[in-house]
């Protein structure tokens, strides 16, 4: 990867940009419209949204807004939890599409799966939700379906019911949090994994080994976290609202971490974790 706008091919041939922007924790309005013109301006060609961040009407008018041809950009949505099942899933992906005004989403996912702490038939719930999203798939109104903060005992029971399966698996993954069974189990099935999260949300800006390395290459910790995650062959999606580090954290493609500083950021005990496990959540 060279550019913010190399691809990844997805098991459908759907190429989707490397990087992408996130924008959990984004306040709507002109804040919002200003981090997706500053993001756009550095050279990002991928937005990752969702329903639940409620911003998704600020981040539709920046868009109509940038002058960029919209089959450029690369836009991620996700259907919130209260909105699982066939007949709510299809009413909230119509409700994301008025509020982006947009005809068609690139890439759309289930932000966390249903869980047995919360629903007995959690793997019917979740498979009836994947069922609407191979129907939008089908009709064309979605590039590409995945999940997000899928484990493989979530997985398998989705994959076992599904026609189509995910394209696209996004999980916490940053230094000190790797998730190794999940990745294993979607790189076996050719599912992308991206990362989110993957500053630690913060947390590892002075974490000693990290800054070590960073200075060594001239970088900062973010910079060092988001090409970590490019060379692990996962998609990061790192967040700000500060048009400098806007822009920091997209030069990430003048220098490449070491064989043996990879090894040393791999083998990090865990750090920076947001401690949100799929079947302890009860939102």
């Amino acid at each position: 990867m060279n550019t913010l706008t190399d691809t990844y091919p997805l098991s459908n041939g759907v190429g989707i940009p490397c990087v992408g922007f996130g924008t959990w924790q984004v306040p709507g309005g002109q804040v919002m419209e200003t981090a997706i013109s500053t993001a756009l301006a550095a050279g990002y060609r991928h937005i990752d949204g969702a329903a639940a961040y409620e911003n998704e009407p600020s981040l539709g008018i920046a868009l109509k807004k940038c002058g960029i041809p919209r089959e450029e950009i690369f836009v991620t949505s996700k259907l919130w939890n209260a909105q699982r099942g066939y007949d709510r899933t299809l009413a909230a992906f119509e409700k994301t599409m008025a509020d982006l005004q947009l005809d068609y989403l690139d890439l759309y996912l289930i932000h966390w799966p249903a869980n047995k702490k919360q629903f007995a038939e959690w793997e019917k719930l979740n498979s009836e939700t994947w069922r609407a999203f191979e129907k939008l798939y089908k009709e064309k109104r979605i590039r590409a379906i995945g999940v997000s903060n899928f484990h493989p005992h979530h997985l398998r029971p989705l994959m076992e019911n599904a026609e189509i399966r995910p394209m696209v698996n996004q999980i916490e993954y940053h230094p000190g949090e790797m998730q190794a069974e999940t990745v294993a189990f979607c790189r076996e099935h050719n599912i992308l994994i991206e990362a989110w999260g993957p500053l630690g949300r913060g947390k590892l800006s002075e974490h000693p080994v990290l800054t070590r390395i960073a200075a060594k290459y001239g970088k900062s910790v973010a910079q060092l976290c988001i090409r970590w995650c490019l060379q692990n062959g996962t998609a990061p999606l790192p967040k700000s609202v500060t048009p400098a580090r806007i822009k920091e954290n997209a030069e990430i493609f003048d220098f490449v971490i070491s064989d043996g500083d990879m090894a040393e950021i791999n083998q990090m005990p865990p750090a920076g974790s947001s401690g949100l496990h799929p079947d302890m959540v009860d939102f």
